[in-house]
């Protein structure tokens, strides 16, 4: 098995019930330092829109405000959603970040609008157009933070030549093939989409053309973690997880609810069935519970580094549950 995986953060930065946008960003910020001081690797945040209960809309306002409340930790996106923006743009933004804070600024990168299909037009007309453009949207990024793109007649100042590290986000093959085609490395959302994820990241290995960004491939599996002094009080922190994600399947938009000491009677069969789908990748219990499971994951999937999420209601938990699981990972 590899050892010494890294273990990064995902924040979502979801409000909680009785809770605000400004409570949510001390909150993250606060999470940020904890990882820090920790030695976790990277701390990424997604871009939502038409959330009310998701404060990460701003993604590279924010990622901008943690970097400047942090001292070693990587910060960036998971991910920016390429078909909103105009790739100049992009690499006009995180060239800026990047000189703010040198070799700390990653740039992940999906596909999907992060939101339904009305405000994805409200954000860019040809939305669907852009979306099918997505690799010579990624290529043109590419270019403009390229030094071989100063002959062009557009160009990113001052991103050229800043050497911001791409990844390719994604849950499906059409994400591991672009990834793999062009030499970069590649993340997989399995905390919340998990079904291709072994699929995809041996496609991935097995079609990795080398580049000048990797001589190898470089993996990276997000899983929700929600670890506490007992099985039994993990179980009942992450029934927020559960509702987070039955809200969801019902388009019900709350914010993140507290947990509850049982779920029966929640929510029908096929909504569980849908649920404990899209969870499966989750390590919820004691450290030694969640030390033999991730030993098997990793095991299993072979991945380079290990991307945490945790809707845990109370943020005090929330803090404990990172510290135990970067306890549990050094333990690997």
């Amino acid at each position: 098995m590899k050892k010494n995986i890294p273990i990064s953060i995902l924040e979502l930065a979801i409000i909680t019930q009785d809770s605000d946008a400004k409570d949510t960003f001390q909150k993250t910020t606060a999470l940020a330092q904890l990882a820090d001081s920790l030695g976790y690797n990277r701390f990424w945040l997604a871009e939502h829109h038409n959330m009310a209960h998701v404060a990460s809309t701003a993604t590279v306002v924010l990622i901008g405000y943690i970097a400047s409340k942090t001292q070693n930790i990587r910060v960036g996106s998971g991910g920016i959603m390429l078909p909103n923006h105009a790739p100049l743009i992009v690499a006009e933004q995180f060239g800026t970040l990047e000189i703010l804070y040198p070799n700390r600024i990653d740039l992940g990168l999906g596909r999907a609008p992060g939101t339904d299909g009305l405000t994805a037009q409200a954000i860019r007309k040809d939305f669907f157009e852009q979306s099918q453009r997505f690799p010579q949207n990624v290529a043109a990024l590419q270019d403009f933070f390229s030094k071989d793109n100063a002959d062009a007649k557009v160009r990113a100042f001052p991103a050229e030549g800043t050497d911001v590290p791409i990844w390719i986000l994604g849950s499906s093959m059409d994400s591991a093939a672009l990834a793999a085609a062009n030499g970069l490395p590649y993340a997989f959302a399995g905390h919340f989409a998990p079904k291709q994820m072994v699929q995809a990241f041996q496609f991935y290995r097995d079609n990795f053309q080398a580049s000048k960004y990797l001589d190898k491939p470089k993996t990276m599996a997000c899983a929700n973690a929600i670890v506490a002094n007992t099985d039994e009080e993990a179980q009942k922190l992450a029934t927020s997880l559960t509702q987070m994600f039955l809200n969801l399947i019902r388009n019900d938009r709350k914010p993140l609810q507290p947990p509850v000491d049982s779920l029966d009677g929640i929510m029908t069969e096929e909504e569980h069935f849908h649920v404990n789908q899209m969870t499966s990748c989750s390590f919820i219990g004691s450290k030694k519970k969640v030390e033999i499971e991730l030993k098997q994951f990793i095991e299993y999937t072979q991945i380079d580094e290990l991307m945490i999420t945790s809707p845990i209601f109370n943020h005090n938990d929330k803090l404990k549950s990172i510290q135990l699981m970067k306890e549990v990972i050094d333990t690997i």
